[in-house]
């Protein structure tokens, strides 16, 4: 029954409060600066229909609670494009692909096609002169619109290696390169001494090496020193598919170099290449993970939508890890 004055007595969301008798409940919603489209109202432990709120009043005793959706987020906001560089060139896709063990060269260029990926890497070897007319990576891959990245599979000393690439620029003009010199078979490993070698020689003779290594921050910063314009760090051995073994050391690795990092060698499937691209890589490099996955134009395309996730990721910045739960929703203003 209303006041003497004309008010009634009700009580929101456990608060006391004195209002107009006859006012709607979407006019009190209004009052408190609420949109009566974007609330729940529950009367005396019975819903409201959101169609009845500007019918139905208030009355002297009614006990209300009007609830409304929280986020724990921020509104979406677009992603500004987001390239790297490497000596002076710059690209918008950090995967790089390699173009060995696929089936045949067609498939070798769909599955480029679907990875997005700019950059192949591409062995130097001698031409088949018993049949000149055999089909060539160039007739499949265009390397004027695709980077080639010539590189020294199967080199297991600095000699070899760099006359590899002299004969590679001598080919195609190439001077962006990529480098590795094996230890031995069993691993692939990179020689580091040799390696280290070899990448003198070549940044003296206008190469700009991208190198493969060990993931080792000490020797990371001395083949940039030597002039490497990109280290690659091997995940796990090549062909290997086992994912990041050393986490902490690539993370050390990208934090003290002043050149791109990408993980080379390692990668399996697409949380390996996301993992990577968490640490802060600025790509990932891989061949096997996509030629022997089962469908290779598949696995390409999803190593191109994991990459640039783990790029996200990266670049929105994990949330701290903590020790015990924490509610997403708050835990004032329950019912």
């Amino acid at each position: 029954m209303p006041h003497s004055d004309g008010t009634v007595s009700i009580t929101v969301n456990g608060e006391h409060k004195r209002v107009a008798a006859g006012m709607t409940i979407a006019a009190l919603a209004e009052s408190l600066g609420l949109v009566p489209a974007k609330l729940a109202v529950e009367r005396n432990l019975e819903v409201v229909p959101r169609s009845t709120l500007d019918s139905v009043c208030v009355e002297d005793g009614d006990e209300l609670e009007i609830v409304h959706f929280v986020g724990g987020g921020d509104h979406l906001r677009p992603v500004d494009a987001d390239t790297w560089t490497v000596a002076g060139r710059t690209f918008r896709s950090r995967l790089i692909v390699g173009t060995g063990k696929y089936k045949d060269f067609a498939q070798n260029a769909a599955a480029l096609e679907a990875s997005g990926a700019e950059i192949v890497t591409v062995a130097v070897r001698r031409v088949n002169v018993s049949d000149p007319n055999a089909p060539m990576l160039t007739d499949f891959i265009d390397p004027k619109r695709v980077t080639y990245l010539p590189n020294t599979a199967g080199c297991f000393d600095a000699e070899s290696a760099i006359r590899t690439l002299r004969l590679a620029r001598e080919a195609g003009g190439w001077d962006l390169v990529k480098l590795e010199v094996l230890g031995e078979a069993r691993t692939l490993y990179p020689d580091m001494v040799e390696t280290l070698r070899a990448t003198e020689v070549l940044a003296k003779e206008g190469f700009l090496p991208m190198v493969y290594c060990v993931d080792d921050p000490i020797a990371a910063k001395r083949l940039e020193n030597a002039g490497a314009v990109a280290i690659m760090p091997l995940g796990a051995p090549i062909g290997s598919g086992l994912g990041i073994q050393n986490a902490v050391t690539i993370r050390l690795i990208v934090e003290g170099a002043s050149v791109p990092v990408l993980v080379d060698a390692g990668v399996g499937t697409a949380s390996d290449a996301a993992f990577a691209m968490e640490l802060g890589c600025d790509g990932v490099l891989m061949n096997t993970a996509i030629a022997e996955s089962k469908d290779p134009v598949m696995m390409a395309a999803e190593m191109r939508l994991s990459v640039e996730s783990g790029r996200l990721a990266y670049r929105a910045g994990r949330m701290q890890k903590r020790r015990y739960a924490d509610p997403s929703s708050p835990l004032a203003g329950l019912i």
